[in-house]
C-alpha cells in the first residue's frame, strides 16, 4: 500500500471508532445517572457517617449538562473498547506477519478484561480514598466538592487503574515477538515492584496505605503472571531451537 492507502485506511478506521464511541456514548446517557450517583455515593456516605456537611455543588448554570455529557464519552469509550482495539489492531495487521497477528489477537482477549478488572478495583477503592482524603477536614467545617473536580478525580483514578492491569500485558507480548526475554522480565522484578507502588501512589491520591496495598497486590500478581508466561515461551523456543539444531547437526554427519 502506497502513502495515500494506508492514509485513507487510517481514516477509514478512526472514522468506524468514532461511529463506536458516539453510539455507545448515547446509550452511555441513559447511564450516567446512575453512573453518577454511584460515584457520587462515597461523598453521600460522609455526610451520613460524620458531624459535618458534606455535598456536591454545581458552581454554573451549564455544570450538571457537562458532568453528565463528561460521564457519557467516558462511558461510550469504555463501552466501545473492543471495537477501537480491534480497529487498531487490524490497522496493523498487514505489517505482521502470521504469528504475530495470532500474538495480537491472544493481546486483544486478555486486554480487554484485563481492563474492566482494573476499572472495578479502582471503582471499590474509591470510597477509601474519598473518606482519607477529607478526614483532613476539620470535624465542624463543611466538604463541599464541585461536579466538574469530583467527577475528574474520581474517572482519572478507575481508569488509571484500569490501564495498570493491562501493562503486564504488553510484557507477555514484548515476550512473544522476540524483543523481550522472561530473564529480563524477572531479573527486574524489583524495580517493577518499585515502579508499581509509585504507580499505585500517584493513582491513589493520598497516603492510604491500605488502598495502595490493595491496588499493589493484584499488579504485582499480574507481573510475576507475566514472566511466568514468558518464561514457558522461552523454554519452548529453546527446546524448539534445540531440535532443529540437532536435525542439523544429524543431517550433516549423514
Amino acid at each position: 500500500m502506497t502513502l495515500g492507502d494506508h492514509l485513507l485506511e487510517l481514516r477509514r478506521r478512526l472514522g468506524v471508532v468514532g461511529v463506536s464511541i458516539v453510539a455507545a456514548a448515547i446509550g452511555g446517557w441513559f447511564l450516567a445517572d446512575p453512573v453518577w450517583a454511584a460515584l457520587s455515593e462515597p461523598v453521600m456516605q460522609l455526610a451520613r457517617e460524620t458531624n459535618r456537611d458534606a455535598d456536591i455543588n454545581y458552581t454554573s448554570v451549564t455544570e450538571a449538562f457537562d458532568t453528565k455529557v463528561a460521564i457519557a464519552l467516558v462511558l461510550g469509550i469504555v463501552m466501545a473498547a473492543p471495537v477501537w482495539l480491534y480497529q487498531i489492531w487490524a490497522f496493523f495487521v498487514p505489517a505482521l506477519k502470521r504469528r504475530e497477528r495470532r500474538y495480537a489477537v491472544g493481546f486483544l482477549a486478555a486486554s480487554v478484561p484485563l481492563f474492566f478488572a482494573g476499572v472495578t478495583a479502582g471503582w471499590l477503592v474509591l470510597p477509601n480514598i474519598v473518606v482519607l482524603l477529607t478526614s483532613f477536614a476539620p470535624e465542624q467545617s463543611s466538604t463541599l466538592l464541585t461536579a466538574k473536580v469530583y467527577l475528574d478525580f474520581a474517572l482519572k483514578l478507575v481508569v488509571a487503574v484500569g490501564v495498570g492491569f493491562v501493562l503486564p500485558v504488553f510484557l507477555v507480548l514484548l515476550n512473544f515477538i522476540g524483543v523481550l526475554s522472561a530473564k529480563a522480565i524477572i531479573g527486574g522484578w524489583r524495580w517493577a515492584i518499585v515502579t508499581i507502588a509509585l504507580f499505585t501512589a500517584l493513582a491513589t491520591p493520598a497516603a492510604d496505605v491500605v488502598s495502595m496495598i490493595l491496588l499493589a497486590i493484584p499488579m504485582v500478581i499480574l507481573y510475576f503472571v507475566a514472566a511466568g508466561i514468558a518464561a514457558v515461551n522461552d523454554a519452548r523456543l529453546a527446546k524448539k531451537a534445540s531440535k532443529l539444531l540437532g536435525g542439523a547437526d544429524t543431517g550433516s554427519h549423514d
